[in-house]
């Protein structure tokens, strides 16, 4: 999967549960104007998830913040910080996506189309090999039919007659 790493988000790993945005906002305000904060939150305890987000107006900010705070101490919990991953949406042609599931309609509707088309031309070409064997045997069966009259006329015409026992009284 080639995601498109975000260079002003840093994600922010190993939050103790005493920080909230305020306080992470707080420990990265040093190294540039912060955008957003942002610590997700878990949907049964309503607490968060022990990770957030961080975004800087500049990408220099958001590196300098990398390479100072991660690794550091917060609340007594080491944290872990990178450049965050846009965020992936549920869906799409391979599972997780960096789009939305309608996002595949028009190359699931052209996909469709190809396959119809393909299927019309196999049918087309399987009508064409059956009109081209029916055409092989009706010839093949002319050919032993033109054969079994010659062999008749062969057999009722007195010159071919002579000739065939000519034949056989030389040999």
């Amino acid at each position: 999967m080639n995601l498109q790493v975000q260079k002003n988000t840093l994600y922010v790993g190993g939050l103790a549960e005493e920080v909230n945005e305020t306080l992470l906002h707080s420990a990265f305000i040093p190294f540039g104007d912060i955008k957003d904060v942002k610590t997700p939150l878990d949907q049964a305890t309503q607490k968060h998830r022990s990770f957030g987000f961080v975004t800087f107006l500049e990408k220099e900010d958001a590196s300098a913040a990398m390479d100072n705070m991660d690794g550091a101490e917060l609340f007594g919990r080491v944290l872990t910080v990178n450049y965050a991953l846009p965020e992936r949406i549920k869906g799409g042609e391979q599972g997780w996506a960096a789009q939305p599931i309608w996002a595949d309609a028009d190359t699931w509707f052209e996909r469709q189309q190809q396959e119809e088309e393909m299927q019309r031309l196999q049918k087309e070409q399987e009508a064409a090999m059956q009109v081209a064997e029916e055409l092989h045997r009706k010839k093949l069966a002319d050919q032993l039919e033109g054969e079994k009259e010659e062999e008749t006329e062969a057999k009722n015409d007195p010159m071919a007659m002579a000739e065939a026992e000519a034949i056989k009284q030389s040999s």
